[in-house]
């Protein structure tokens, strides 16, 4: 079966930031390979691992005042690491964590 050159030029389809997380593939366990130091999300003034995940990973609990962390969205990017000091990030266990699918 020939391929046309045709075909490689079609215009990009482009995807929504939750079409792409759709195409991520994850495997984890019950165990999160996040942690947050609580106090010193406390004392941060702007927050800001709570905008900065592009998974959303992040929410404020607002009764006590504290940060939660959805784990199992997690892209592994790093980017909680390099924003905040507060946030610990360790590669999953073998076998587990995130898969690309797709470019």
């Amino acid at each position: 079966m020939a391929i046309d050159v045709k075909d490689y030029l079609q215009p990009h389809v482009s995807l929504s930031i939750s079409e792409r997380l759709d195409l991520v593939r994850r495997r984890f366990t019950d165990e999160s390979h996040i942690a947050v130091d609580q106090e010193a999300f406390r004392n941060d003034d702007d927050r800001a691992v709570l905008y900065i995940c592009p998974a959303q990973v992040f929410k404020l609990n607002e009764e006590e005042d504290s940060c939660i962390v959805n784990f199992e969205d997690c892209l592994e990017c790093g980017t909680c690491q390099v924003a905040r000091r507060y946030t610990s990030w360790r590669n999953p266990k073998g076998g587990y964590g995130v898969t690309y699918r797709y470019g």
